[in-house]
């Protein structure tokens, strides 16, 4: 090209990639993909159940947000060249049957699952915020840009929820803490696998 950059060797992406930290955003990507992909599924299930009930547009704006999300994500698999975790499918099945079963709970049960779920996504981003602003926050700025607006999203979701009344679900508690653990489980293994 006229300005000398050439693709990397192996790929077509411009030389300024090569200055990126590769395990750091693999895994940045791997996981955020993974999560808007499990976000869709359990969107997707609370939808088959609720979504011709009074909350069914409520969900159903929530989840095309998350549509968004995960397109951005996969566009970023390409841009950046990274593979997605083997465990998609298992978070096709975990995310639908989580999202259905949450809602066969009721409106309460499907808020509290969107709660429990978007504050764990909203901690895990401020995470990699401080992760990409450690790093360098002038040469991760789109990344930082994308991710912290879908933090933002994501509280808004976890926002709606709680308004929806998310904690009057019986033993919200419980079911809260049940579902964070899962999420901090399919942080752990999409970031690595």
């Amino acid at each position: 090209s006229p300005t000398g950059a050439r693709p990397v060797r192996g790929g077509g992406a411009p030389l300024r990639r090569e200055a990126i930290n590769r395990p750091v955003i693999e895994r940045i990507i791997r996981v955020d993909h993974a999560g808007e992909y499990g976000a869709n599924r359990i969107y997707a299930g609370q939808m088959a159940v609720l979504g011709r009930s009074g909350v069914g547009p409520v969900i159903q704006q929530m989840w095309n947000q998350e549509k968004d999300h995960l397109k951005k994500f996969n566009e970023l698999m390409v841009a950046y060249r990274v593979r997605p975790t083997v465990l998609l499918p298992f978070w096709n099945i975990a995310g639908f049957v989580l999202g259905a079963g949450s809602a066969l709970l009721g409106k309460k049960g499907a808020m509290a699952c969107t709660v429990a779920v978007e504050e764990s996504i909203s901690e895990h981003y401020n995470n990699q915020i401080r992760t990409l602003i450690e790093e360098d926050p002038e040469k991760y700025k789109e990344l930082l840009q994308v991710i912290k607006q879908f933090r933002d999203e994501e509280q808004e979701h976890h926002d709606i929820g709680l308004e929806h009344d998310a904690e009057a679900t019986p033993a919200y508690s419980v079911l809260k803490t049940a579902i964070q653990l899962g999420c901090k489980a399919a942080i752990f293994l999409s970031e690595r696998i």
